[in-house]
């Protein structure tokens, strides 16, 4: 299983927004900066990020986005299966397939994406966002406000 890369970002985004030591709310284009990807797909990201409850966003002069939810509370597989919306691996009604009813593939692909998404769930985005991983993220925000006028 591959993710798209809408959810690759979605993760960025929200690792992105961890980072306690930020005043400021960070902006769409600042992260579109930081992960090299098109603003439009970071405001399509974070509106997503937004309906389900996971970002704040603001408007307006001094906008921008925040977490909205704790990091030590966000699992990391709810993420993932609200950003994939994958429900099942593959469909065999549509085309429909020869082997269906007789086969056990779909079974067996349903089994390992539960057990994906229950292995994902025992890490929390607090978790993915420490240690290294947070220095970096750190590093990224103290880089990118150097850069900006005062």
């Amino acid at each position: 299983m591959q993710l798209t890369r809408f959810t690759d970002l979605g993760l960025r985004v929200l690792m992105y927004l961890t980072q306690p030591e930020r005043d400021a709310p960070v902006t769409n284009a600042e992260v579109a900066a930081q992960f090299h990807v098109p603003h439009n797909h970071v405001i399509k990201v974070v509106n997503k990020l937004g309906k389900l409850g996971w970002v704040t966003t603001r408007r307006g002069r001094g906008g921008g986005i925040v977490l909205g939810v704790s990091a030590t509370t966000l699992r990391v597989g709810d993420v993932l299966r609200a950003l994939e919306e994958a429900e099942q691996l593959i469909n065999c009604a549509d085309p429909p397939c020869v082997l269906r009813g007789g086969c056990q593939l779909k079974h067996a692909l349903d089994v390992g994406l539960t057990s994906f998404y229950d292995t994902m769930n025992r890490y929390t985005l607090a978790d993915v966002s420490s240690q290294r991983t947070g220095a970096k993220l750190a590093a990224l925000h103290r880089n990118y406000l150097g850069v900006l006028p005062s």
